[in-house]
């Protein structure tokens, strides 16, 4: 089955999207942005499924542990270090592919909409994979110190859509 595959992050001016295993503007909290992120990611579009949040180790370990696993959706790790399942998660997997191959076959009953976000090496992963991707960026207005980066989006892959 080929899923629609979703990458949702805030970006900084120059792209930048974290700075030492955090978000760059932390610790200002951008409400706004959180319950985006949080709604975007979390509403399945079919009655009954889960979303499933697809995130690197690191990604994995920023989040403060008191807010792991990402509530209502289904959480999945890719990690080449990890060899035991991090403490809440719900899946590890050593790549991308095994990823979305997990998706699509033992969680296909469950699983709705997939959603990537974070870090860089996994968005750069989805935007280049096969089939339709979407990019959802939320731009920061202010620039932050950032030491981690969203890949340049290649408009000849992708397009702009209104509003």
């Amino acid at each position: 089955m080929s899923r629609i595959l979703n990458g949702i992050v805030a970006v900084c001016p120059d792209l930048g999207i974290g700075n030492n295993g955090k978000l760059p503007w932390h610790p200002v909290r951008l409400s706004n942005e959180f319950k985006h992120f949080r709604t975007m990611t979390e509403t399945p579009s079919v009655q009954g499924k889960q979303n499933v949040v697809i995130m690197g180790r690191k990604t994995w370990f920023s989040i403060p542990e008191k807010n792991r696993p990402l509530n209502n959706r289904i959480n999945i790790i890719l990690s080449r270090q990890c060899k035991v399942l991090p403490a809440g998660a719900h899946h590890l997997v050593p790549d991308f592919n095994s990823a979305l191959r997990l998706v699509d076959t033992d969680l296909a009953e469950q699983a709705d909409q997939v959603w990537i976000i974070g870090g860089s090496s996994l968005y750069k992963e989805l935007m280049e994979s096969s089939g339709t991707r979407r990019l959802f960026i939320t731009q920061i207005l202010k620039q932050f110190e950032c030491d981690t980066f969203l890949p340049e989006i290649s408009p000849d892959k992708f397009r702009l859509l209104p509003k």
